[in-house]
C-alpha cells in the first residue's frame, strides 16, 4: 500500500463524500483497476458506465472495503478507507472498525440477497436490530416508513418468493436504507429485472436523489444517467476514459472509446 501524503482532501472547499486517488486493485495477475482517480460531491448522483469486465462493480466494492485495494488511497467522508495513519504509515483496520465504517456506506447489489425466510419488514429491520442494537419496536417503525416510502407498504408481511423481482430490489433498497447510510451505492440495480419492472426501481432512487442522497449508480440505464445524474464517468479497461455532466458525455463525448461503446447502448 503506497504512502504518501495523507493530508485530508478538500475541493473547492467543500471535502468530497467520496474521493478516489491512484486506485489499483488485482485478483492474482488480472490487473482490474489501473490507476481510478474520481471525486464524488455531497448530494451528487454519479454514474458509473462501460462495458462488462471494465471494473466498475470492483471499484464499488472496493469503496466500501469487501475489496481491498492494491495501492492508492480511498477517502468517504474525509476517512480513508480500511485503513488509518499513525505518522507516515497506514495501518489496516482491523475487521471490527471496518464493519462500523461500513454501515455508513448502503449497498445495492445485482441480486437481491434477501432472507429468504424472513418478511418484507423482517428483511429491514434486521440490520438496525442486530448491527446498530435498536429496540424491534423502533426498528419495525423505520422499516414500515421505508417500504411505505419505496411503495411497498402492502408487501411488510410478504416473504421474498411472494415478491416480484422489482418488489425485491426495493425492499433492497428500503433494507440499504434502514442503516441511515450516508453514501449510497448500486451495482447494476436493474439489470437482472424485468423490462416492465425496471420503472419501479428507478422512480425510487430518483426520489433517493432528489432528496440529496450521495449515490454511486453503476447502470446501463443511459435515461436515467441522463435525467438524474449529476456526474457520469465512462470505465473501460479499468481506467477512467471520459467523465463530466452526463448530457455532455451523452450528448457529445469527446473519446473514440466512449463514442464506440455509447454507438451500441444510445
Amino acid at each position: 500500500m503506497s504512502t504518501p501524503d495523507m493530508t485530508k482532501p478538500v475541493a473547492g472547499g467543500v471535502e468530497p463524500m467520496v474521493r478516489a486517488e491512484n486506485v489499483h486493485k488485482s485478483f492474482g495477475a488480472a490487473h482490474i483497476l489501473k490507476g481510478i482517480d474520481l471525486e464524488v460531491a455531497p448530494r451528487e448522483v454519479c454514474c458509473l458506465i462501460g462495458p462488462s469486465g471494465s471494473g466498475k462493480s470492483t471499484f464499488l466494492r472496493c469503496i466500501n472495503h469487501l475489496e481491498q485495494i492494491n495501492a492508492g488511497r480511498l477517502w468517504v467522508d474525509g476517512d480513508l478507507v480500511g485503513y488509518r495513519q499513525r505518522g507516515d504509515r497506514l495501518h489496516e483496520l482491523r475487521d471490527r472498525e471496518v464493519a462500523a465504517k461500513r454501515r455508513d456506506i448502503g449497498m445495492v447489489f445485482q441480486r437481491f440477497n434477501l432472507f429468504p425466510h424472513m418478511t418484507a419488514i423482517e428483511n429491514v429491520m434486521e440490520g438496525p436490530v442486530q448491527v446498530r442494537r435498536e429496540s424491534k419496536a423502533v426498528a419495525r417503525e423505520r422499516a414500515a416508513a421505508l417500504l411505505d416510502r419505496v411503495g411497498l407498504a402492502d408487501k411488510a408481511g410478504s416473504y421474498p418468493s411472494q415478491l416480484s423481482g422489482g418488489q425485491q430490489q426495493r425492499v433492497a433498497i428500503a433494507r440499504a436504507l434502514a442503516m441511515e447510510p450516508k453514501l449510497m451505492l448500486f451495482d447494476e440495480p436493474t439489470s437482472a429485472l424485468d423490462p416492465e419492472l425496471v420503472g419501479d426501481v428507478l422512480d425510487v432512487m430518483r426520489g433517493l436523489a432528489e432528496d440529496g442522497m450521495t449515490m454511486i449508480v453503476v447502470t446501463h440505464e443511459m435515461g436515467f444517467a441522463r435525467e438524474v445524474g449529476d456526474a457520469l464517468v465512462f470505465m473501460d479497461d479499468g481506467m477512467v476514459v471520459e467523465s463530466g455532466h452526463p448530457r455532455e458525455v451523452l450528448g457529445n463525448p469527446q473519446h473514440e472509446r466512449t463514442r464506440a461503446f455509447l454507438s451500441k447502448v444510445l
